[in-house]
């Protein structure tokens, strides 16, 4: 009779051996799909006006996610004066040739290079965000990115993040070392959290608000006793609001800043309803 395999004791140790190994082989393929992605060095002229598309400057922390040689975050602050830029990367060379291209240049302290896992590495201090990876990693990135502070710049290469639109795009052409070619650029502006209830109050009358929100657009109604309306042409930009509300047969636009909580404009405010 064949032994039972239900009856086979692991001993503790065999158990551990075992479960390390499929730890490591879970690791392994984490890393292999980071690493697949295959080192393209952007050209210079693309990262520079990546840069100025992102409005770069003294007062933002850079992250370059996936930063190869370190070119982009080297130029944020040797170009642009960015306060600090990071560069992640988990490929061990990358980082030697970042930390070897730094040596070359004077950018003091600014520019710091980490050999990491950018889905576990905290950014979150960052005010611009700048990446060069597949549409899948992208992807993932995605709700991380939408995560993070209300204003907050992306600016990615090539790839996009799908159903979130892109605030800007361009193709941006180069020219380096005799090639010729373009690249697509596109910067995206975490917008704030409002989808929800909300109380607006313009000073003569009070409006509720049923706010759908996908992204940096939204839509839904605004009700006032029995009638209702729908809110229209609905856009966010970091914590900058706008939408339209028809009154009266006329359209009205709300403009305001928001904090998650309340909305605040010209003339208007809107409190969040819990």
């Amino acid at each position: 009779m064949s032994p039972s395999f239900a009856n086979i004791r692991v001993p503790a140790a065999a158990a551990l051996l075992l479960s390390s190994i499929f730890a490591a082989q879970a690791w392994s393929e984490l890393s292999d799909e980071w690493l697949d992605v295959v080192y393209v060095p952007t050209p210079h002229q693309v990262v520079s006006r990546m840069l100025e598309i992102a409005k770069a400057g003294p007062d933002d922390i850079l992250y370059d996610l996936g930063s190869g040689d370190g070119r982009i975050a080297i130029a944020s602050v040797r170009d642009f004066k960015v306060r600090k830029a990071v560069g992640i990367d988990l490929d061990p060379q990358r980082i030697k040739e970042s930390l070897a291209n730094r040596a070359k240049t004077v950018v003091g302290d600014g520019v710091t290079f980490l050999e990491a896992d950018i889905f576990k590495t905290d950014f979150s201090e960052a005010t611009v965000v700048t990446l060069y990876l597949l549409n899948r990693l992208n992807i993932r990135l995605r709700p991380i990115l939408l995560g993070m502070r209300p204003g907050t710049r992306i600016v990615t290469q090539s790839f996009t993040m799908n159903e979130w639109e892109s605030d800007y795009s361009e193709k941006v052409e180069f020219e380096e070392n005799g090639t010729k070619g373009t690249r697509n650029v596109f910067l995206y502006i975490v917008p704030a959290h409002i989808d929800g209830n909300w109380t607006l109050d313009d000073g003569t009358k009070s409006w509720s608000l049923a706010i759908r929100q996908q992204f940096q657009r939204f839509e839904g109604t605004a009700t006032i006793g029995e009638r209702s309306v729908e809110i229209r042409s609905g856009r966010l930009s970091g914590a900058a609001i706008g939408f339209t509300i028809e009154i009266e047969g006329r359209q009205a636009r709300y403009e305001g800043k928001t904090d998650g909580n309340t909305i605040a404009g010209p003339g208007w405010t809107a409190k969040r309803k819990y």
